[in-house]
């Protein structure tokens, strides 16, 4: 599973792209958006109505403060990001500091902006409070992107999917998608999301068995002793497992549940300087080595 490149066809056309300001709530109006006003089609009361509604409009938009939000963050030196550290391995706080992929992706990101992270801790349903109150400037502590926080946040290209994958034996060459599960047995977690997702298929898929595990690992210990044919797990305790199991593999990833860093809705100049920056660590390799080093290759 490698990092996340912005070129067309690349990792991130498989996730849903709803995540720039534009994008993601709207589509910007084209030509076919113009109001075309013809001689005498409307009343004048209703010209004049229309043309003070145009005049409060534009009004209303130089009004509005500009977008300095990179600025900031570029003059203070320091970019303020707002985690929650009780997540292993994305972020987890100790007496030696905080840690974790998340941790080393902002320091990576900052680098590459040339200015300081600065951590702000916060417990998970304090997140989106934090930054709402200008607390810190971006939170990146493995959340998903959430359409309907779109209202006040806008969210970076994706860097990671945790979605569900599908894992085989690495010498397996014949199973390389659910499809291909007819006549097999499938290890699952039992209650967890891919378990539902692999009950969902199992009514595509006449012959194909869910078995279900107390945990993640069981179930793909499972796969390792032959019991099951593969498993159906996130892809993060997938990859933890497999870090230390390489004789599995990951066949595919079968469902998206992609991160991303947040912003403040207007902060829309600081957005697209993370995105270039996420951009430029993805086609340095820098985001897999991230990657890598704590979810394994």
């Amino acid at each position: 599973m490698a990092g996340i490149c912005y070129q067309s066809g690349g990792y991130l056309g498989r996730f849903p792209h709803s995540r720039s300001h534009s994008g993601q709530f709207g589509r910007r109006c084209g030509t076919e958006g113009h109001l075309r006003i013809e001689s005498g089609s409307l009343h004048p009361y209703t010209v004049n109505k229309l043309a003070l509604l145009t005049f409060l409009l534009l009004f209303s938009a130089a009004c509005r403060p500009a977008d300095d939000s990179w600025e900031r963050v570029q003059a203070a030196g320091v970019l303020k990001v707002g985690l929650d550290p009780t997540y292993p391995p994305f972020e987890v706080a100790d007496a030696a500091g905080v840690s974790g992929l998340d941790v080393d992706l902002a320091r990576a990101l900052t680098a590459d902006l040339g200015v300081e992270a600065e951590f702000v801790y916060f417990g998970f349903d304090g997140l989106y409070d934090a930054l709402a109150t200008e607390q810190v400037d971006v939170l990146l502590s493995a959340l998903v992107i959430a359409p309907e926080r779109g209202k006040d946040f806008a969210f970076s290209e994706p860097y990671f999917n945790a979605g569900q994958v599908l894992i085989v034996p690495a010498n397996d060459e014949e199973i390389t998608e659910m499809a291909d599960l007819n006549g097999r047995t499938l290890a699952v977690e039992l209650g967890a999301l891919g378990h539902v997702e692999a009950t969902t298929w199992a009514k595509r898929i006449p012959d194909l068995t869910v078995r279900s595990y107390t945990t993640g690992d069981e179930a793909l210990t499972a796969v390792l002793t032959g019991e099951a044919d593969a498993a159906l797990i996130d892809a993060i305790g997938g990859r933890l497992f497999l870090k230390e199991q390489p004789q599995l593999k990951i066949a595919q990833e079968v469902t998206v549940e992609p991160f991303a860093l947040v912003v403040r809705i207007e902060d829309e100049q600081l957005l697209t300087r993370l995105n270039t920056s996420l951009e430029d660590l993805c086609q340095s390799g820098e985001l897999d080595d991230i990657i890598g080093k704590w979810l394994g290759d």
